[in-house]
């Protein structure tokens, strides 16, 4: 899984995915699919696309909290996170093409 996968995860779903770098800083893919590490003040000595091939566990919360429950906070593994990245694509991808 790719940085590219988790944005359109993100902006698909409208969820924000939440992970801990290898350096113990946490990054955020919001719901627009920008990623950001609040805890930076200068550039980074890091490269984040690297960073992410090292992460196995993910956090992920609605971007609108529902009226009910209030956000909802779901860990994932790197595994189960792809699944939910492909859940329905297939399906679509059939439905796009004439025959």
């Amino acid at each position: 899984m790719r940085l590219a996968d988790l944005r359109k995860l993100s902006i698909k779903k409208q969820i924000r995915i939440r992970f801990i770098l290898p350096n113990g800083l946490e990054c955020v893919v919001n719901e627009h699919g920008v990623a950001q590490v609040p805890a930076l003040k200068a550039v980074p000595d890091f490269n984040l696309e690297d960073a992410l091939a090292a992460v196995s566990q993910f956090s992920t919360e609605a971007a609108a909290p529902d009226p009910k429950k209030g956000f909802r906070r779901q860990t994932l593994s790197r595994v189960e996170l792809a699944a939910l990245s492909s859940d329905g694509s297939e399906a679509q991808h059939h439905d796009d093409h004439d025959e």
